[in-house]
């Protein structure tokens, strides 16, 4: 069995949003008021409250531009917020659809080919571990089953390095 863990957009990313910067296409995101449902941030994975005003963006979530770098629209909090951190545990965000898309990606931040499947919110976890298990995997992709919006990552718990102690030679 693969430990998995759930990862919330970085800080770095959302800091600069809040900090007035510009998304992945270069525009400044708008600001919007949530009417309370539908609106969950990326980065402390919570749906937005009904009143909160929230940034609306490109975002894409690869290190750089190329033939898979999948961007489209997500939202964030306009007031800075505590990055999800409950990373074993299912986010709450993920639990405002009856399913989502999860599809693997390789190191080279390309689709794994048949990795992609609409997956009930109870079996994301087990797809998740099935996929992280194999070799050529390198982090998974939930995605909006209706938008393919992006919600989180998912990536492998590595275990910690043994530390040479020279004991036994």
């Amino acid at each position: 069995m693969t430990a998995i863990r759930f990862a919330a957009m970085p800080t770095a990313d959302a800091r600069v949003l809040w900090n007035g910067g510009r998304d992945a296409y270069d525009n400044l995101p708008e600001t919007m008021t949530s009417d309370g449902d539908g609106n969950p941030c990326r980065h402390c994975l919570q749906n937005i409250e009904e009143g909160d005003e929230f940034l609306v963006f490109a975002y894409r979530p690869f290190p750089e531009l190329q033939p898979y770098a999948e961007t489209g629209p997500i939202f964030l909090h306009k007031q800075p917020c505590r990055r999800y951190s409950a990373e074993e545990i299912l986010p709450p965000v993920l639990t405002t659809s009856p399913d989502f898309i999860v599809r693997g990606y390789g190191e080279n931040d390309r689709i794994v080919y048949g990795t992609g499947a609409v997956t009930q919110i109870a079996s994301i976890p087990a797809y998740a571990e099935t996929l992280l298990a194999r070799s050529e995997i390198a982090y998974v992709h939930v995605r909006s089953a209706r938008n393919n919006c992006f919600q989180c990552r998912i990536d492998k718990v590595k275990a910690p390095a043994l530390a040479e102690t020279g004991a036994l030679t």
